[in-house]
C-alpha cells in the first residue's frame, strides 16, 4: 500500500494559494483514477483507490501546513505503511513555475509541512517538488506562497502540470521516478520540433557538383596551355609530338598510292 500526501491549508480562503498546489494535485489524482469519496479521518481527508495494481491512499491533512506530520503519522501507524512508500506533493520556491523534481529523503529546505513530517515520521519518503517560483525578495515570500495563482497560470502551465502528475503517477508507484519526471516535463514544456537536416549524401553530391562546375570554369585555360605546349613541340620540330601529328597523314598517303597502283594494274592503265 502507498500513501500519497498532498500538502496545503484547509478552507476555501486558501484553496487557490500557491501553497496549496499539493492539495490541487491530490484532488486531480483522486478524480482521474476514480477513487472512492473523500472521508474525514486521521485529522484530514482520505480517499482510497488503486493505481498500477497497488492499493493507494491519498491524504490531504487538515491540521494546517505546519502540523501536517501529525495527520501523516496517524495514517502510517494505522495501516502500517513503511515511510519509503510515502509520496509527498508540495510547493517549491526554489524551482521555476511549472518545473518538477522527485527527491528521495533529504532535508526540508525550510518548508514547514516537510519539517513536520520529518519530525513525526522520518525523512526516507519521496518528495515531489512542484515549482512555484521565488518572488526574488525574502520579505515577499510569505505573501507569495499564500497568494493565489494568477488566471493565466491557472489556465496555462498549472492545469497542465496537475493533469500530468495525475496521468503519470503510475510510473511513481512502480518506482520509475526518472520516467515520471521526464513525461510530466514534456507535457508542461513540449520539446521543440527538430528541423530536418540535409542528408550527408546529398550534401556530398552538391559539393562534388560544385567542384566540377568550378573545375569546368578553369579547364579552358588549362586546355589552352596544353594546346600551346603541343603547338610548340610541333613548331620546333621536336620529338614525339611532330611524329605523332605527321604519321597519320603519311600512312593515309601511302595507302592511297597503293590503292591507285592496284586500280591501274587491274584496269590496264599506265601510270
Amino acid at each position: 500500500m502507498f500513501l500519497v500526501v498532498g500538502l496545503g491549508n484547509p478552507g476555501s480562503g486558501y484553496a487557490g494559494n500557491r501553497h496549496n498546489i499539493g492539495f490541487m494535485a491530490a484532488d486531480e489524482i483522486v478524480r482521474r483514477h476514480s477513487f472512492g469519496p473523500w472521508r474525514r479521518k486521521f485529522q484530514g481527508q482520505v480517499a482510497e483507490g488503486e493505481i498500477a495494481g497497488s492499493k493507494v491512499l491519498v491524504l490531504k491533512p487538515e491540521t494546517f501546513m505546519n502540523l501536517s506530520g501529525q495527520s501523516v503519522g496517524e495514517v502510517l501507524r494505522f495501516y502500517k505503511i513503511p515511510i519509503e512508500d510515502v509520496i509527498v506533493l508540495h510547493d517549491e520556491l526554489d524551482l521555476p513555475p511549472g518545473k518538477l523534481r522527485v527527491k528521495r529523503a533529504g532535508g526540508h529546505g525550510g518548508h514547514n509541512g516537510l519539517r513536520s513530517i520529518d519530525a513525526h515520521c522520518g525523512k526516507e519518503y519521496r518528495r515531489i517538488r512542484l515549482g512555484i517560483g521565488h518572488p526574488g525578495d525574502k520579505a515577499r515570500v510569505h505573501g507569495h506562497v499564500l497568494g493565489d495563482f494568477s488566471k493565466s497560470e491557472q489556465t496555462g502551465w498549472l492545469s497542465v502540470l496537475i493533469d500530468g502528475i495525475a496521468q503519470e503517477l503510475p510510473r511513481l508507484i512502480v518506482g520509475d521516478d526518472s520516467a515520471f519526471m521526464s513525461k510530466v516535463a514534456n507535457l508542461v514544456t513540449p520539446p521543440k520540433p527538430r528541423v530536418p537536416k540535409t542528408p550527408k549524401a546529398e550534401k556530398a553530391g552538391k559539393a562534388t557538383s560544385a567542384g566540377k562546375n568550378k573545375g569546368d570554369a578553369t579547364l579552358p585555360g588549362a586546355a589552352g596551355a596544353d594546346a600551346s605546349a603541343a603547338i610548340d613541340d610541333i613548331g620546333t620540330g621536336g620529338g614525339v609530338g611532330r611524329a605523332e601529328m605527321v604519321a597519320p597523314d603519311d600512312k593515309q598517303n601511302g595507302a592511297s598510292s597503293t590503292m591507285a597502283q592496284a586500280l591501274a594494274k587491274a584496269f590496264g592503265l599506265k601510270k
